[in-house]
């Protein structure tokens, strides 16, 4: 990647991937101080996916010294959704056990959740993050991409990074998911030891890294500072019956960013070292003319 012309103002930045020039066509640098603007962005609210841990709400998402700062906090709210099931008494008509999301009558852990559907959708161009990422315990961080065109898995996601635990070891993740006949994920997963980095950079959690996703028609490549480590052929990402039979890498994505805490892979959370902190500095995205 080599920028070659900088000049007043972002939208005249050039980027040059692969011979291909490209022009950026949306940003956001969070310069802001204050609230993410709501024409960009939305707000995700309360439990939503993956058994997690936290109640996502807009104030834990704010601009401040240039960047948006997500924050985790160790702090009980009351679920509004919560549904008391004490099991069905003799001879009672059986009752359906609430969803999980309802079973919870407080949450121990609140963060934020936030994206682009509606607002911001491209198909092709290059996706660059510039951010800081938490590497305790139950931190879950993403930079992601999901299609609105069917349900998941069939409307395809990218993950360009998640950091998490699997099996107690720390990992950094760059995945792309599509659905199957019976709308259950197929995934291309690379998942990197955290030592990885570590061994080369002691400091590495303390610093900024760059996450960069190239999308063509042909591919997908996901790269953190400069080292590629996924590179996915679309011809192999096509969708089953239950998704058309169709590519979902070939209809727009919309761009997420969140703090997850514990759920199906942050890991159990240690409360003393909370609040956490993921610090995004920009979200950047690049397409041909």
């Amino acid at each position: 990647m080599k920028r070659l012309l900088l000049l007043s103002g972002l939208c005249a930045t050039i980027l040059c991937t692969n011979a291909q020039e490209q022009t950026l066509v949306w940003s956001d640098e969070f310069n802001t101080a204050g609230p993410l603007n709501e024409a960009d962005w939305n707000y995700e609210q309360g439990f939503v996916r993956n058994h997690e841990l936290q109640w996502y709400q807009p104030d834990n998402a704010i601009c401040r010294d240039g960047c948006l700062i997500i924050t985790a906090r160790h702090e009980q709210v009351k679920n509004p959704n919560y549904v008391k099931f004490g099991g069905n008494k003799p001879n009672a008509p059986r009752r359906r056990r609430p969803d999980w999301r309802q079973q919870r009558e407080y949450a121990e852990y609140t963060s934020a959740s936030v994206n682009t559907r509606g607002k911001h959708e491209f198909l092709y161009g290059t996706l660059e993050v510039r951010a800081r990422i938490p590497v305790l315990e139950g931190a879950w961080p993403a930079i992601w991409t999901l299609g609105s065109q069917w349900h998941w898995p069939s409307c395809g996601e990218i993950d360009v990074m998640e950091y998490y635990r699997i099996d107690d070891v720390p990992h950094i993740l760059a995945n792309a998911a599509w659905g199957n006949d019976h709308n259950q994920a197929v995934w291309n997963s690379k998942a990197i030891p955290f030592t990885h980095f570590t061994d080369k950079d002691p400091d590495w959690a303390q610093k900024f890294h760059v996450w960069r996703m190239e999308w063509q028609p042909a591919y997908l490549r996901i790269y953190l500072d400069d080292e590629l480590l996924n590179d996915i052929d679309l011809t192999t990402t096509v969708n089953g019956t239950y998704g058309g039979n169709k590519n979902p890498f070939h209809t727009p994505q919309y761009f997420l960013l969140n703090l997850a805490i514990g759920g199906q892979h942050g890991g159990e959370p240690a409360p003393e070292k909370y609040p956490l902190r993921y610090e995004i500095d920009y979200i950047r995205f690049y397409q041909a003319k």
